[in-house]
């Protein structure tokens, strides 16, 4: 059989690839913080025809003749740049303008890490994801906002809750005086410890896996995660929009597309060529 054919199959199982991953970043150009993905190929086996020779003997040296056995995919990348921030005006909306992932709790004891800040608030109070996993703090407990709060030695009623930029949560009561959360036995914590929204880094934001639902969790190549030492800005009442852009992804399909007939070609021409061979026999 010719190579040539099994270069066509290689390339059109390489270009198929690439036009699963363009169509998955097609489908979720409305996804919230999703990060678009990109395909590389590398050539695959290379056959020697003639081995390379040293000068010598009065003749010169001799280079090396391959014929290549196709190509194959040598990963599928994902492209961490930040989206555009959308405002909608939501209170429990958070996105995170620079470094980080929100921090959630997938199981008990697991956790996972997200930049869709799409969140809301349980009838416990508690802050979650659409899915209901909740969102941790810095320091690993579920973020509940209270109804009401306890001011010298009063409930009052909490009107509007803020998060800062750098995550700190604070509250505003129905008398206008400012609190932060709540301990467990209702009164008001020390300022200095006020509750704050836990944001992880990575060494390698790259290397994380996708879980689905707009969760990654730790990989063997990701690094562990860093929480709250350095990390981008929090804007309250937004989202972080996808990174696809549109026009580049229909360029990549037109690409694809013509590379994949292309492939396709290949393995016509070399039947062409079989048929060609079988014809001698007439």
């Amino acid at each position: 059989m010719l190579r040539s054919m099994y270069s066509g199959i290689s390339g059109m199982k390489a270009n198929q690839t690439k036009m699963d991953v363009v169509g998955n970043n097609v489908a979720n150009v409305g996804t919230t913080a999703f990060k678009k993905s990109g395909t590389r190929f590398t050539d695959a086996l290379n056959q020697s025809v003639l081995y390379a020779s040293a000068p010598g003997g009065g003749v010169g040296g001799v280079n090396p003749s391959q014929v290549g056995i196709g190509a194959k995919v040598s990963g599928i990348f994902k492209n961490m740049k930040q989206g555009s921030l959308q405002p909608t005006g939501r209170p429990t909306d958070l996105a995170i303008d620079g470094d980080g992932f929100f921090i959630v709790e997938t199981a008990p004891g697991q956790k996972g890490y997200t930049r869709d800040g799409s969140f809301s608030l349980d009838m416990n109070g508690n802050l979650v994801t659409s899915e209901g996993y909740k969102v941790l703090d810095k320091d690993g407990k579920a973020i509940e906002i209270p109804k009401e709060m306890t001011a010298g030695g009063v409930k009052k009623k909490v009107l509007s809750f803020n998060f800062s930029k750098e995550g700190k949560i604070s509250y505003l009561l129905e008398d206008g005086t400012k609190m932060p959360e709540l301990k467990p036995d209702g009164t008001p914590v020390d300022p200095t410890k006020q509750q704050v929204v836990g944001v992880a880094t990575f060494q390698n934001a790259e290397g994380l896996e996708l879980l689905g639902g707009n969760i990654y969790g730790v990989s063997a190549n990701s690094g562990t995660p860093v929480i709250n030492k350095v990390f981008g800005h929090i804007t309250q009442g937004s989202v972080e929009m996808s990174n696809v852009d549109l026009s580049e992804e229909f360029t990549e399909m037109i690409v694809t597309t013509r590379a994949f007939q292309a492939a396709s070609k290949v393995i016509t021409t070399s039947d062409e060529l079989l048929q060609e061979i079988i014809n001698l026999k007439r």
